[in-house]
């Protein structure tokens, strides 16, 4: 045991110092107390963040939806860049991912887009994502060279189960239509494209992915529940506000998170104060160093909240 050791070197070198005459040896003895209380200290630290409970809902899938925000077609031409970012950090940590719905902009990219993360703790790593992403680029239609600010926002949701929520077949409204976009003429021609409404709340999700009818309404469904499930729960939060939010986590889909300034390569994560210049590479899947900065700001916050007994 790593922590046993150091708790025992560091009696041994106390020991030294309290009866060693020797002044070389006393000397090395404190040297390396100095080390193994530092490292003692990030023992303890690592072991609080252990017991901090983890939230059910982490270990889900995650339904993940992209939308482009203000900048019109720039801001489309950048949500399909934060698809592709997640496409390539899911290769990158081998999981499935399985497209639902998307609407393509005029000038490329996409409206809107929305795809499923199937892998274990999927949500758990993808929730920090939530939030406006904001970017700040020359547009490759400015003619001037000047940077502009676009955004788009990324909603990342727990994927639940039938038992979690209990949907009413009654409650939900059933609507066929052509699927748009590619896929030739058998895409286009055919009723398989299906969109679902929650009567009572109003809440739609659609998929047209699929070419089977039935595929895209099993897909559709699922995004639904998982949308109704959260609309509950907020509503659950606000009326015991037991579940605190914290800075990193707010589930505020309005707060800006994240800035992508393509002029300097840089990025800049708001919440934490993290700033990054490989925006290359991020842009390219290399994710991971701020999903983990994410989670341990969120988890130390925790700690000093005293969330944790």
């Amino acid at each position: 045991n790593i922590y046993r050791n150091i708790m025992s070197n560091i009696d041994t070198n106390k020991e030294i110092l309290a009866t060693e005459k020797d002044q070389e040896f006393r000397e090395m003895a404190k040297e390396e107390l100095d080390g193994l209380l530092t490292r003692q200290d990030e023992m303890e630290e690592k072991i609080r963040l252990m017991l901090i409970p983890k939230d059910p809902e982490d270990s889900k899938n995650a339904i993940i939806e992209i939308r482009g925000g203000t900048g019109g077609d720039e801001a489309a031409l950048f949500a399909g860049d934060l698809y592709r970012m997640y496409m390539r950090y899911c290769e990158k940590r081998g999981w499935k991912t399985e497209l639902v719905d998307y609407t393509e902009g005029t000038s490329g990219g996409y409206k809107e887009i929305v795809f499923n993360v199937m892998a274990e703790d999927a949500y758990g790593t993808m929730k920090f994502e939530s939030g406006v992403h904001r970017v700040q680029r020359v547009p490759d239609t400015e003619t001037q060279g000047r940077v502009h600010t676009s955004a788009a926002t990324v909603v990342v949701l727990p994927e639940v189960d039938e038992f979690d929520i209990d949907l009413q077949v009654s409650d939900i409204r059933k609507d066929l239509f052509c699927a748009s976009g590619p896929g030739g003429q058998s895409v286009n021609t055919t009723y398989s494209a299906v969109r679902l409404t929650h009567i009572p709340s109003g809440i739609v999700a659609q998929c047209q992915d699929q070419k089977s009818q039935l595929k895209n309404y099993d897909k559709a469904l699922q995004v639904l529940r998982s949308r109704v499930y959260e609309m509950e729960l907020q509503k659950h939060l606000e009326i015991t506000s037991k579940k605190r939010k914290t800075m990193v986590s707010t589930g505020d889909r309005s707060a800006k998170v994240r800035t992508y300034n393509y002029p300097q390569g840089r990025l800049t994560e708001h919440r934490i104060g993290l700033t990054i210049y490989n925006l290359p590479g991020v842009m390219n899947g290399d994710l991971q160093d701020i999903m983990e900065a994410l989670q341990f700001a969120e988890n130390a916050e925790k700690l000093k909240e005293g969330t944790v007994a």
